[in-house]
Parts: structure tokens; sequence; C-alpha cells
């Protein structure tokens, strides 16, 4: 792999205006503190309430540490480089960053799959919820979750590790490591690579929402036809509806289009809602929506302020 380890990555971030940059460290730092203090509460509710303890909720705290994860990931960097003046990055901290960032993401794409299933369940079977939905099962798809990710993310850096760069210095229009940049900037043949994108995007994209909406459809058909806690089981699944709408909606536009190269202005956009927004905003949306959560949160700041 010729300059493999010897390639230095310039990112060049969101925007080269040096007061541009200290208000984006700024927003960007309000965004990540406000991921990490979020999810943290959220899955802390979970854990602390017995009232809670049962699978919905099992996967919704899991969904929290992934967002943990996958903006870590990618903002912390991103803040260190505003910070010191400096846009490069090691390629082998570059693949790093690529390797986790889709180990998450594509773990978090089987997780929503999961949950969507897990309304469908408790809404159109909710006699057998407590036997299908135990704990053994829950932790079956939690794993089988991140089993699926690694696979799937393992041979995505397969075949971007045998990519051939011919500069010693390359530059990406992006504020982070994204496997379509990097597929784009390489001079070797990147056939595979392509091809590799669009089996796992499918896999990971179009299977996972092709199951929640025919989810969405069997519950909505159970809906129409009952009255009693109607409104609370539309609160609930609309939480969730809202985050897949949001998640695979912009994940869909990146990793499945024809073509890699589209405005780098538009894929930074649409990588700084998926990457930064969206991890921020599911548990607010969650918790807005979901009555026994805020509970919780309430019976936690009473405890914590004895």
């Amino acid at each position: 792999m010729e300059f493999a380890n010897q390639t230095k990555i310039i990112l060049l971030g969101l925007s080269e205006n040096p007061q541009i940059q200290v208000v984006l460290f700024q927003i960007f730092l309000f965004f990540y503190m406000s991921t990490i203090l979020g999810n943290l509460l959220l899955i802390a509710a979970v854990r602390v309430d017995s009232r809670l303890h049962h699978s919905m909720y099992f996967f919704l705290s899991n969904l929290s540490f992934l967002d943990i994860c996958y903006t870590s990931i990618i903002i912390p960097k991103m803040l260190v480089n505003i910070a010191v003046s400096s846009q490069s990055i090691s390629f082998s901290g570059c693949l790093l960053q690529v390797y986790f960032y889709l180990l998450m993401g594509e773990t978090e794409c089987i997780l929503l799959a999961f949950m969507a299933y897990d309304r469908y369940v408790a809404i159109c079977n909710p006699l057998l919820y407590n036997v299908i939905m135990n704990t053994v099962s829950c932790v079956k798809m939690i794993c089988a979750s991140w089993v699926i990710g690694c696979i799937i993310s393992s041979i995505d850096m397969y075949f971007l590790s045998k990519l051939r760069y011919c500069r010693s210095t390359t530059t990406i229009d992006h504020f982070f490591c994204e496997a379509p940049s990097l597929i784009e900037l390489a001079c070797s043949d990147i056939s595979a690579n392509n091809i590799v994108m669009i089996v796992g995007s499918t896999i990971l994209l179009i299977v996972p929402v092709s199951l929640i909406l025919f989810s969405y459809m069997q519950i909505s058909l159970v809906l129409i036809k009952i009255r009693s806690q109607r409104y609370k089981a539309f609160s609930t699944c609309l939480s969730h509806l809202i985050v897949v709408i949001i998640f695979y909606g912009t994940a869909l536009f990146m990793y499945m289009r024809p073509r890699y190269k589209t405005k780098e202005a538009t894929d930074k956009m649409v990588s700084v809602f998926y990457t930064v927004v969206t991890p921020m905003l599911n548990p607010l949306i969650y918790s807005l929506r979901n009555k026994d959560v805020q509970r919780a949160l309430r019976r936690m700041k009473k405890y914590m302020t004895r």
C-alpha cells in the first residue's frame, strides 16, 4: 500500500475562517456536552428506576451508549484541531476513526430495527410480549447488533486499507475522516470498495428500513382498531419513528446515492446532522414524549437534591 503509513491527511473542516472557527468551536462544544449529559441522564434513569426495567428501555439505554461513543469518535478530534489550529491527522488515525465511526453507526442501524420489532410485539402481540422479549432475547439482539456491525465494518476497513494514495499529503474537504471521502481520493481501482459499500449499505439501510416500515404498517392497523391506551402507544412509536427518519434519511442520502461525489458543502451539512445533531436530539425526543422517562428523571432530581 503505497504511502499507507507515510500519508498525512489534512481535514479542511467546516470553515477556514478563524473567526468562524471560534464560533464553530463553541457551538460544537455545546452540542457535544449536551449529547453526553442527555444520554448519560437517560441511561441513569433507566438503570435506577425499576419501572423502566423492560425491553424498550433496555434498547433505549443501549442506543444512548452508542450515541455517546458515536459522537465521541468525531467531535473531540475536531475540537482539538480547531483549538490548536491543526488540521492534520495521520493515515492510521484516520482509518481508526473511520472504523469506529462505521462500527457504531452500523450497530445503531441494526439496533433501531430491533427497537421497531420490540414495538411491533408489544402492540400486535401484547399477551406474548414478556415471553418473546425476555431478558435473554434482548441481550441476544444487542449482541447480534454489535456482531453484525463489527463484521461489516471490518470488511469495509479491509478494502479501505488496500487503497493506494499517490501523494504523501492528502487533503479531505471534510471535518472528519469518512469512508466515501477516502475512497474518492485514492489513485487505485475503487470498484471493489464501491461494491462493498453498496452491499453493506443495502444490508444495513434498505433491509432494516423495510422491516421497520412493515412493523409500523402492522402497528398502524392495530392502533386503528383499539381505543384504550392508543395515545400512549402512538406516542412511544412516534418517538422511535422520528429517530428512524432522521438517522436513516441522512444515512441513505450519504451512502445509497448513485455517485459518492456531490457538492462538498452538502455532504458536510448532512454529516453534521447525523453525527452531531441526531445523537443530541435522541434523548430529548424520547424523554419529552415519554411520561415514564420524565417521572424517572424527576425522581432522580428529587433524590439528588435531598
